[in-house]
């Protein structure tokens, strides 16, 4: 065997020393990057649970589990849950976005920490002399702590408006979170004339986080009555009183209790479970009527202090904006006819004189000459909420063919109906089903929105128009998702059978500020409603930023000057021809 020269044992050393330090090198760099990175996700704010995750974990045998598609366990129970209503993946995750809430980013012990309304001040950016319509002006909004101190994480809820009170004019602002304790607000600029800025604090950051709590632990703080009725002895009548609520495995309407506590009401359609306690003397059978039952107020001291600074608002610049008209543009009017699937901007539109002129689509002002025209040939259903009974009311008061039926029920849960012989119109509204804050009510009268459009042929002279919101405030999101997917599939199919149906979705309002109804829940759920239907040729009628700008005292009902606009709003998507 031939020796190997000592030059050559000495390169071939100092070439395995090389490769020795190059391979500690890439070690020594790979463990600083594990350290940052562990580093760096402390840092970070940790991703949002999934709004499903609560309810579903326990679906599945083993939480670590994987199925055959790759997915971890909750993500197949996800996945099966949303193929059912044709939703993917990836249209969950944008919901995932829709509903995500910045938060504090430490554990706040003490009230002083949140966001005060007095010490929190917004400006300005960039303030000109005059402007001309059309043009953008921006506002940048600082929150402080009640010591004065910047706060530098988000999660605050605010609202902003530009207004001018002598000519009844208001346009909804853009608030954007920069997740820093600062907030972007963005006005359009859509009347020639003065304005002035107003920002209100709703609730503070950590308020927020008192309502996101109570939603996920609380959920039956808002409980419901159930009525028993049946025959006793000796012809006498049996009647019973007990507790009802949603059937649900978690956010506190676990309390109800187990096994054979209860008689639960399982829809054969929507597969949702209405549960009351089982009465002492009668059958499960012998369920009649529903009503509201009461509230559970379960705010702590510190709760109740901080849901206190609510609806407050904010020190800033009052200087009067001028507003000239623009020379390029002589009108502001929105030329396109409405039509399904029209994307709602912001702002949506403006009050002038307190007209609303919408940016949605080209609407008008109805006469009441003009709605009984467009609605002449008409099949009118209304399904949800009070809010949606006002339409219903203004409706037969402006029209004076609309002649009201008696149909001797519950005047709160309906249904009810209004009948014009002369010009082919019914007019027809029902409650949107339990859960419903109402008066005793025949529990036979209260169908679910999905099983009545389910019984509908639709066609071109049938309007079909629902909302769903306020009712639904303190339940968990995953259960107000699955509502509103059911209605997704009705509509769905109802537009297969007759596409030329047409299908109006009213969003909700403003008005609740408190812990069993506050504007944040509407807003959730409000985005969960637009995330549903975004892809479906439905119209979507904004009334969020309708309520949230105009001068008058919020209330969950809107005064007449709203309805108004909102109804000129709805003929317009109507009777598109009209216009």
């Amino acid at each position: 065997m031939e020796l190997e020269s000592p030059n050559k044992q000495f390169h071939r050393k100092i070439s395995c020393l090389r490769r020795f330090f190059t391979l500690l090198c890439l070690v020594v760099i790979l463990c600083f990057l594990v350290v940052w990175t562990y580093i760096g996700n402390g840092r970070k704010k940790q991703p949002q649970p999934s709004i499903l995750s609560q309810h579903f974990a326990g679906l599945s045998n083993s939480p670590n589990s994987t199925s055959p598609s790759g997915f971890s366990s909750e993500e197949s129970v996800i996945s099966s849950f949303y193929s059912e209503f044709g939703i993917l993946l990836d249209d969950y995750s944008r919901l995932q976005q829709a509903v995500y809430w910045d938060g504090p980013d430490r554990s706040i012990t003490n009230v002083s920490m949140s966001t005060s309304p007095a010490h929190t001040t917004f400006i300005i950016e960039n303030l000109k002399e005059s402007y001309q319509t059309g043009e953008e002006l921006f506002v940048t909004v600082h929150a402080r702590d009640f010591d004065g101190k910047s706060k530098i994480y988000g999660g605050d809820f605010f609202q902003a408006k530009l207004f001018w009170s002598k000519t009844k004019s208001s346009v909804f602002g853009e608030v954007v979170d920069l997740h820093n304790g600062s907030y972007s607000v963005r006005f359009l600029l859509p009347w020639a004339g003065e304005a002035q800025v107003a920002v209100r604090l709703i609730h503070s950051s950590e308020a927020v986080q008192v309502l996101k709590h109570h939603r996920d632990t609380d959920s039956d703080r808002v409980y419901f009555n159930g009525y028993y009725e049946g025959p006793g002895p000796n012809k006498t009548r049996l009647s019973e009183t007990v507790m009802c609520n949603v059937k649900w495995d978690k956010n506190g309407l676990e309390h109800m209790g187990t096994e054979n506590c209860c008689c639960d009401y399982k829809d054969p359609h929507t597969k949702e479970i209405w549960r009351c306690q089982r009465p002492k003397s009668l059958p499960c059978s012998a369920l009649v009527y529903h009503s509201m039952g009461g509230y559970r107020n379960r705010l702590t001291g510190k709760e109740k202090e901080l849901m206190k600074q609510t609806n407050k608002y904010i020190n800033g610049d009052k200087s009067i904006i001028k507003i000239f008209q623009s020379h390029g543009n002589e009108t502001v009017d929105v030329a396109e006819k409405c039509h399904p699937g029209l994307h709602t901007p912001v702002p949506a539109g403006f009050y002038l004189n307190d007209v609303w002129t919408s940016f949605v689509c080209s609407t008008r002002h109805f006469t009441t000459q003009a709605t009984t025209e467009c609605l002449k040939d008409k099949h009118i259903y209304m399904m949800g909420d009070s809010t949606m009974r006002q339409w219903f009311e203004f409706i037969v008061k402006v029209v004076p063919t609309l002649k009201q039926m008696n149909l001797h029920v519950q005047y709160q849960s309906g249904p009810l109906l209004a009948v014009d012989v002369e010009n082919n119109i019914d007019l027809h509204w029902r409650a949107h089903g339990i859960p419903l804050r109402c008066r005793k009510s025949y529990v036979a009268n209260l169908h679910y929105i999905s099983n009545e459009i389910d019984d509908l042929a639709g066609g071109p002279h049938t309007v079909i128009m629902f909302n769903l919101g306020p009712h639904f405030t303190t339940y968990p999101l995953d259960f107000y998702t699955h509502r509103v997917l059911t209605i997704r599939k009705a509509v769905l199919e109802l537009l297969q059978r007759a596409p030329d149906t047409t299908v109006i979705i009213k969003t909700v309002n403003t008005g609740y500020k408190d812990i069993f109804g506050s504007d944040w829940y509407s807003l959730q759920l409000d985005r969960i409603l637009r995330w549903a239907f975004q892809d479906v040729g439905v119209y979507i009628l904004d009334v969020w930023q309708m309520t949230a700008c105009h001068y008058s005292k919020e209330n969950i009902h809107p005064g007449p000057v709203i309805i108004k606009n909102e109804i000129d709003i709805l003929l317009s998507f109507i009777c598109p021809e009209l216009i």
